[in-house]
């Protein structure tokens, strides 16, 4: 079964998360702060604000990603 449009825009979502926290762990060592990591790194590339930052670390991507692969 295909997917609706809105868990279609949910995927496209997640990967792009996955691709931000991916990017957030490249960078991530204890010595630099999550703020320097955005501004230097994360900002200039995929535009995003922090709180956005926030929302991916705390997203459950893989579960999710899981879940509408089921639903394919």
């Amino acid at each position: 079964m295909a997917l609706t449009r809105q868990q279609g825009a949910l995927k496209n979502k997640l990967l792009r998360y996955k691709e931000i926290v991916n990017e957030y762990q490249n960078h991530n060592t204890q010595d630099i702060p999550l703020t320097v990591i955005w501004r230097n790194y994360i900002y200039p590339k995929y535009y995003i604000s922090k709180s956005t930052l926030y929302n991916a670390l705390s997203e459950p991507i893989e579960k999710q990603l899981k879940e509408l692969a089921k639903l394919e």
